[in-house]
């Protein structure tokens, strides 16, 4: 299976661990990343129309040290899924996702017919942060994470996505099931447990496999057995849950 993500920093994250932990079931599934720190649609689809080469490329959770534009990205491989997402402090704005969203997937299905897009639905700050209440203007996170959902649940709609990694959905069930923090500097994932549970959902997402008994352990920062645990049920809940509503990929 082949991955491409068109992000920043959050599917950086997401896609840390995620061939790790597929190998480490047998599962051959190559994560490429195409990564601009803090990048939006808009300047995504900016370097679309220019052909930038604009984007550090990562693979499998690596940093190559290699430049490439989206077009040579999508062109480079035979994609199974590509996934798109909005920059974190606009993800709850959907006025902020369109016309670029629309004309981004136009380009990856020109491009790429063979591959089914995802949306990469992104999480909320952490309580109490400066971004959240300052920058945003909430005094909740729960708020932030109901107003990305929504607009997230529309991008997939107007793109007819296959479907959506649910990884803000998940943040909230890590957190209403004991976990202190998802998140290592009030926004971006946690390096061990937040960087894991992103990569076990996609994993499950991707694959359908249960993520029940997967082996891997391999973190960049301690995360006990209990931790672990905790993170394969909540995944396994909002896995469960979202299939109730929609088709999963």
């Amino acid at each position: 299976m082949k991955v491409l993500s068109i992000g920043n920093s959050f599917s950086q994250d997401a896609t840390r661990y995620l061939h790790q932990i597929a190998r480490a079931e047998g599962c051959d599934l190559l994560a490429v990343n195409l990564y601009i720190g803090g990048c939006p649609l808009s300047l995504h689809y900016e370097n679309m129309q220019k052909d930038a080469k604009a984007y550090s490329l990562e693979v499998n959770g690596c940093t190559t040290g290699f430049a490439a534009s989206i077009r040579e990205a999508l062109l480079a491989n035979e994609w199974d899924y590509v996934t798109l997402q909005q920059v974190s402090h606009l993800s709850h704005r959907y006025d902020s996702y369109q016309p670029y969203l629309k004309e981004l997937a136009a380009y990856v299905r020109s491009l790429c017919p063979g591959a089914e897009l995802l949306i990469h639905q992104t999480w909320a700050y952490e309580q109490g942060s400066k971004r959240l209440t300052e920058e945003l203007g909430y005094q909740d996170q729960g708020e932030m994470y109901r107003d990305l959902k929504a607009a997230y649940e529309q991008a997939a709609a107007a793109i007819e996505a296959k479907g959506i990694i649910p990884s803000g959905t998940l943040f909230q069930e890590l957190l209403a099931n004991g976990i202190k923090t998802v998140h290592r500097d009030t926004f971006h994932a946690s390096l061990g447990l937040g960087r894991y549970a992103l990569g076990l959902l996609w994993y499950g997402v991707l694959t359908g496999n249960s993520v029940l008994k997967n082996p891997f352990r391999d973190f960049d920062e301690p995360v006990s057995e209990e931790e672990v645990e905790i993170v394969k049920r909540a995944v396994c809940a909002v896995l469960g849950s979202q299939s109730d509503d929609r088709e999963e990929p």
